[in-house]
C-alpha cells in the first residue's frame, strides 16, 4: 500500500486483518507496517504507539458488535429481543474470535462512547421487562456476562463434550429469560 495512502482509519483497517488472520499477539508496530509497506516510523503520523492502535482497535470493533446487536433487536422486545441480542453477541465472537480478543473488557476513558453504545442497546432489549436504574444496569451486567462467558468459551474450543453447543445456547437463553421475568 503506498505511503500516501495511510490514514488512521487505513492503520486500524490493517490492524483488523493482522489481528484475524494471526492472532492478537501478532499485533506490532513492525507487522503492521510492513503489511502497509511502509517503515514502521511513518506509523507514528497516524497512531502514538501500540496502547492508542489497540485502542482505536477496540473502538471499532465495540462499534461493530453494537452495530450488529442493534440491527438484531430492532423491532423485537422482551424474549425476542434478549434471544436475538445474544444470538448476535455469539455470532460475531465465533465469527472473529481473535478480533473479540482485543476488545479492551474493563472500564476505559478510550472506550467510553462505544461502551455507553453497546450498553445502551443492552438496555432497550431489556426496556420490556420494566426494569429501570440499578435493576436495569444489574440485569444488564448478567447479559453481557452470560453472552460474552459462553462465546468467548464456544471461541477458544473450551466445550468438549459431544452435546450440541446449540442446544446448550438455547437453554442458556431460556435460563436468562426466565431470571429476567422472575421476581426476585
Amino acid at each position: 500500500m503506498p505511503r500516501a495512502a495511510l490514514s488512521q482509519d487505513t492503520v486500524v483497517d490493517l490492524a483488523v486483518c493482522l489481528v484475524d488472520e494471526n492472532g492478537p499477539e501478532a499485533l506490532t508496530l513492525s507487522a503492521l507496517a510492513a503489511r502497509a509497506g511502509v517503515a514502521t516510523p511513518s506509523l507514528y503520523k497516524h497512531v502514538r504507539n501500540l496502547a492508542e492502535l489497540r485502542e482505536l482497535l477496540s473502538v471499532r470493533i465495540a462499534d461493530e458488535i453494537s452495530a450488529e446487536l442493534a440491527q438484531a433487536v430492532l423491532g423485537r422486545s422482551r424474549d425476542e429481543a434478549v434471544g436475538a441480542l445474544m444470538d448476535a453477541w455469539r455470532a460475531y465472537v465465533t465469527r472473529h474470535p481473535h478480533r473479540y480478543a482485543m476488545v479492551i473488557q474493563q472500564p476505559h476513558p478510550g472506550m467510553r462512547a462505544a461502551g455507553e453504545r453497546l450498553v445502551g442497546i443492552m438496555l432497550a432489549a431489556l426496556r420490556g421487562y420494566g426494569l429501570e436504574g440499578s435493576d436495569a444496569i444489574h440485569a444488564a451486567r448478567c447479559l453481557r456476562a452470560t453472552a460474552h462467558g459462553f462465546a468467548v468459551l464456544e471461541a477458544s474450543g473450551g466445550f468438549g463434550l459431544p452435546e450440541l453447543l446449540d442446544d446448550s445456547y438455547d437453554l442458556l437463553k431460556h435460563m436468562v429469560v426466565a431470571g429476567l421475568t422472575t421476581p426476585r
